[in-house]
């Protein structure tokens, strides 16, 4: 059987994460979508969303990422790029590899959101 591998990025909430007003939150949400979209449109980026964004507060995985890319390459884009929330001290970034049945997933270039307004948006 032949298998198609992704990488898939997680992250996570750290427990010394900084309190951020409502301002300050938005505007890091801002940075981190345009981010997100950055790497889309690269073509780097296949999918990316929160994980329970309406669970428990100390639920401590918040959003996933699958890529189009090795382990290796991923480790090297969010080290050399990181994601702002991950600058912030918001959230750690975990990094695994992903197997599926070949051709059982497809994606499209889609819109990604740059901005929480965008998000918000219908």
């Amino acid at each position: 059987m032949r298998f198609d591998t992704y990488t898939i990025t997680l992250l996570i909430l750290r427990p010394d994460a900084p309190e951020l007003d409502d301002v300050a939150a938005d505007e890091l949400q801002s940075r981190h979508l345009a981010h997100l979209a950055d790497m889309h449109d690269r073509g780097l980026l296949l999918a990316a969303g929160p994980l329970d964004l309406f669970g428990p507060p100390d639920h401590q995985f918040r959003g996933l990422s699958i890529w189009n890319a090795s382990v290796e390459e991923v480790e090297r884009i969010v080290s050399e790029h990181p994601d702002p929330s991950v600058v912030a001290g918001r959230f750690s970034v975990r990094v695994i590899p992903w197997m599926v049945p070949a051709g059982a997933l497809s994606f499209a270039h889609t819109f990604f959101p740059r901005s929480v307004s965008d998000a918000r948006s219908d």
